[in-house]
């Protein structure tokens, strides 16, 4: 469904007394004001926002994609999949803390404790990996904010579960560290994704028992969460929507499009001064939010009012804007009001604007099937990975999973000590660096998948060999990153040749970056070969050449 359809299906879709507060959504009904400045709440004035040039440096982020949801280390969705009958995460479920009908997520988030929690470890083992930014879970969609906040007051993890302010934690360690902090928001979805909390098992001893998503306050009574509202966490006081007993069209309604439930304007304002809150009281540097295109559009505009006031507040603190937002699926317009997230994929070609590709070394929620069966990715392919991004305008924003007790384990902290190793000798052609003319050459990128919706077009391709080559320029210097050693020794960079266009003067000085020796050259009209040292590095996957 097109855009504009959606918006005039949303207005008939919406009853006739909510329609002026709905029009009225941009001057902003919600408690939390909009700071004043250049900035207001539509697409139109958001495209005069300008990447700075921070985020474009850095290159290289790492997420702890952390919450409740990993306390029980059994993968993604866990909050939404332990409520589907017959699931791997219901029968995990069943077994580790009972039926969905008497213990629900509400009592995986009581039984959290993150007892080994150390942000300022975690985060400067993350430096020395090359990381120069750092990203947090603030509320995925189970709706449990992780901060101290004023408008999730019961359900929040300064108040139940490991009752300490996380947000704070790591934001902290972050600035210790000198890296920018971001947060990442994911909680407008709560309202649809939590629609299997109000179901029932179809068969067995407990059939027709509804689970505990349409529980209230005043059912409370006598139990250990006697005065909080289920309904603050699980948002299900509300018609479902269509194709709700579909279990995959919660992903054809990530855009409130195809028959999903209009949220209501109390929801959307709730989701509005839930996230102002989180902005001013933490002031992070960069919003991911897990949105295609802002939080809640076109059901609602307070995403607007959201980039707006972020944007606002950073030119009132800081003299210009150096807030980033990232968002999913955007078109042409809304590419320029923020920074286009590529989810488990990459672009294929240079972008005109600054970019970003998130994934994970694993499942997003730390998952010890996973673990234990060694599915991790590679350091090489997380480098080779970044490199790929970098040389085409983008930045790696990398989960590493955090087990439910804070901590991390040995072949998670192997790889990013691997990568740490590899940044410390090649990161001069990574950091601060910008596209060349052409971002590459080789059989991979001949032969490139395409992005499937969020992104999705990750593992899809071959992999890389030393026939593969990416590039990025700094100063005067252009640096070739070789994807593998090849067994010959030697390399021919194509682009290079004396005749390529992409040259304004001829190679002057080849140089193994780490080594500072000059390489045996030649250049001629098909390329510059080059003869490498006969001594491989200790991580030759990715080598980096400066070619002055």
């Amino acid at each position: 469904m097109k855009r504009r359809e959606l918006l005039q299906h949303l207005a008939a879709a919406i009853p006739a007394i909510a329609l002026p507060r709905l029009a009225q959504a941009a001057g902003g009904p919600g408690q939390e004001a909009m700071a004043a400045g250049p900035f207001s709440p539509s697409w139109a004035s958001l495209t005069a926002y300008r990447t700075p040039d921070w985020f474009r440096n850095a290159k290289f982020g790492i997420w702890a994609h952390w919450g409740p949801q990993c306390e029980p280390e059994y993968g993604d969705w866990y909050a939404r999949e332990m409520y589907i009958e017959g699931s791997a995460a219901y029968k995990h479920h069943l077994r580790k803390y009972g039926h969905p009908s008497e213990s629900g997520f509400k009592e995986v988030i009581r039984q959290w404790r993150a007892e080994r929690w150390d942000p300022d470890a975690l985060v400067g083992l993350y430096k020395q990996a090359g990381a120069k930014y750092f990203v947090a879970l603030a509320n995925h969609h189970d709706n449990f904010d992780l901060y101290d906040s004023k408008y999730q007051p019961g359900w929040n993890a300064t108040k139940l579960g490991p009752k300490k302010d996380l947000i704070g934690g790591w934001s902290k360690a972050a600035r210790r560290h000198g890296l920018r902090f971001g947060v990442s928001v994911h909680a407008s979805h709560a309202w649809s994704w939590y629609e299997v909390s109000r179901r029932a098992d179809q068969g067995g001893p407990k059939a027709g028992i509804p689970y505990d998503g349409g529980l209230t306050q005043a059912d409370g009574k006598g139990t250990w969460w006697e005065g909080l509202d289920p309904q603050a966490l699980y948002a299900q006081n509300h018609p479902l929507g269509e194709r709700s007993a579909d279990n995959g069209a919660i992903h054809q309604q990530w855009g409130w499009d195809n028959g999903a439930a209009v949220p209501s304007q109390a929801y959307c304002e709730k989701f509005h001064d839930r996230t102002i809150d989180l902005i001013n009281s933490y002031d992070p540097d960069l919003v991911y939010f897990d949105d295609t295109a802002l939080p809640l559009w076109p059901a609602s505009e307070v995403g607007l009012r959201i980039a707006a006031h972020m944007y606002n507040r950073s030119v009132a603190r800081k003299g210009a804007v150096e807030a980033v937002i990232n968002g999913k699926i955007l078109d042409a317009v809304q590419r320029k009001t923020m920074v286009w997230d590529i989810e488990r994929g990459q672009s294929n070609q240079i972008e005109a604007l600054p970019w970003q590709t998130c994934t994970c070394i694993g499942n997003w929620h730390y998952d010890r099937p996973l673990y234990d069966r060694k599915g991790y990715k590679s350091a090489q392919t997380v480098v080779q990975t970044l490199i790929d991004v970098v040389s085409k305008n983008g930045n790696l924003l990398l989960s590493v999973p955090v087990r439910g007790d804070g901590t991390i384990d040995e072949q998670e902290r192997a790889i990013v000590e691997e990568i740490g190793r590899w940044m410390a000798v090649n990161g001069e052609g990574i950091f601060d660096s910008r596209p060349w003319s052409v971002f590459g050459e080789g059989p991979v990128m001949e032969t490139a998948a395409p992005i499937s919706a969020q992104g999705f077009n990750e593992g899809r391709n071959q992999p890389f060999t030393s026939a593969d080559i990416r590039y990025t320029v700094k100063g005067n210097a252009v640096y070739a990153f070789v994807m593998g050693w090849p067994a010959d020794g030697k390399v021919v960079l194509k682009s290079m040749g004396s005749a390529s266009a992409h040259l304004k003067q001829r190679v002057a000085r080849v140089e193994l970056v780490g080594r500072g020796d000059p390489l045996p050259f030649r250049q001629t009209a098909e390329g510059l070969h080059l003869t490498l040292p006969a001594d491989a590095p200790a991580l030759s996957y990715a080598v980096a050449l400066k070619v002055s």
